[in-house]
C-alpha cells in the first residue's frame, strides 16, 4: 500500500493524474493522495468526490519553509512512497514575461521537492520535464538520447530540473524518472492569455472568431492526449526503473492541419486564420521517438489526435 504526493495536482495534467491514481487505486494500492497546488492556474473544480482519499494543501513549491511545514504535518500521519512533480510555469510567453517566477517555480521549486523527498524518505520521484529541453532538433524523430540544447528559458528551466533530479539520484539514491512531455492537450486545458494553441483554436472557433497562426502553419508538433500522459505518470511512479523518457505519440502534425481538423470538428466554415510572424523561441518541427517508453515503461499512447480532439471539443461545448 502506498501514499502519493502530486504537486500541481489541481492543474490540467495534475488533475487527470489524480483521477488516474484514484482509478488505479485498487491495482496499485494507493491509500492517500496529497495534492499540492497554489491555485494560480489550477482549480478545485477539476475534482469531484475526492475527499475520502485526497488531502489538498495550498502551497507554493517555490517557498521551501512554507511547503515543508505543511508537508511535515501530513507526513507525521502518513508515510509517502512516491511524488509526482507537475507544478511549473509552463507557458513560453509566461516564462518570458516573468523569468524570475519561472526560475523560482521550475528550478528552485524542483530543488525544494527533491529535498522534501530526501528529508521525508520518499523513495520515488517522477519529474515532469518537456520536449523543450531539446531545442531545435538535429534529427527526427527525437530520441531520448538527443542532445539537449534548449532554445528558450522555459526549456532551460526544465533541463535544470532534470539535472537536479539526477544529482539527487546519484547523491541520495532517490529513484528519479524524468518524463519529457511533448505537446499535451485535452479537457481542462488552461485558458487565459497563456493558453496553448489547441485551447485557443477551439475557443476562438466556437465563438466563430478567426484563430491566430504564428508563422506559415507548416511548423509541426507531436500532440499527446492528457489521459495518456496521466497513465504514463502512474506507470512511471510504480515502475522500478529510472532515467529519461519521451512521452508523445510518434505522429507529426502541422499547425495548419491541426487548424483544419479542429475547424471540421467544431463545424465552422469559411473562417480564415490570421497569420502573424513566428514567435521567438518556437521550433520548426517536433516528433517524438517513444520506443524506450514502450519497451521499458510498458506505456504507449492509446488516443489518436482526431479522437482526442473530438473528446476535447465535446468537453468545451459542454
Amino acid at each position: 500500500m502506498g501514499n502519493i504526493i502530486v504537486t500541481g495536482g489541481a492543474g490540467f495534467i495534475g488533475s487527470h493524474t489524480v483521477d488516474k491514481l484514484l482509478d488505479s487505486g485498487t491495482a496499485y494500492g494507493v491509500e492517500k493522495i496529497a495534492i499540492i497546488d497554489n491555485f494560480r492556474s489550477g482549480s478545485i473544480n477539476n475534482f469531484k468526490n475526492i475527499e475520502k482519499k485526497a488531502t489538498i494543501l495550498e502551497a507554493d513549491v517555490g517557498l521551501f519553509n512554507d511547503l515543508s511545514k505543511k508537508l511535515k504535518e501530513i507526513c507525521t500521519s502518513y508515510s509517502f512512497m512516491g511524488l509526482i512533480h507537475l507544478a511549473a510555469v509552463v507557458s513560453l510567453d509566461e516564462v518570458n514575461k516573468d523569468p524570475i517566477l519561472a526560475v523560482k517555480t521550475n528550478v528552485q521549486g524542483t530543488l525544494n521537492l527533491l529535498e522534501i523527498a530526501r528529508r521525508f524518505d520518499i523513495g520515488k520521484f517522477v519529474y515532469a520535464s518537456s520536449v523543450a529541453v531539446y531545442g531545435e532538433p538535429i534529427e527526427l524523430p527525437i530520441d531520448s538520447d538527443h542532445p539537449t540544447r534548449s532554445a528558450n528559458l522555459y526549456g532551460l528551466t526544465k533541463l535544470m530540473g532534470e539535472q537536479l533530479a539526477l544529482q539527487y539520484f546519484e547523491d541520495y539514491g532517490i529513484q528519479v524518472i524524468s518524463l519529457r512531455y511533448f505537446n499535451v492537450y485535452g479537457p481542462r486545458m488552461r485558458g487565459g492569455q497563456y493558453a496553448g494553441v489547441i485551447h485557443k483554436f477551439i475557443t476562438k472557433m466556437l465563438r466563430s472568431e478567426s484563430p491566430t497562426i504564428f508563422g506559415d502553419g507548416s511548423q509541426t508538433r507531436d500532440f499527446v492526449y492528457v489521459e495518456d500522459v496521466a497513465e504514463a505518470n502512474v506507470k512511471a511512479l510504480f515502475s522500478k526503473i529510472t532515467g529519461v523518457f519521451n512521452i508523445g505519440t510518434g505522429v507529426e502534425t502541422s499547425i495548419i492541419d491541426l487548424y483544419k481538423t479542429i475547424a471540421e470538428l467544431v463545424e465552422v466554415k469559411d473562417l480564415k486564420a490570421i497569420y502573424k510572424p513566428p514567435r521567438k523561441g518556437d521550433i520548426k518541427r517536433s516528433l517524438a521517438k517513444i520506443n524506450r517508453a514502450k519497451e521499458r515503461l510498458g506505456w504507449s499512447p492509446k488516443t489518436s489526435l482526431r479522437n482526442g480532439l473530438m473528446k476535447t471539443v465535446k468537453w468545451y461545448k459542454a
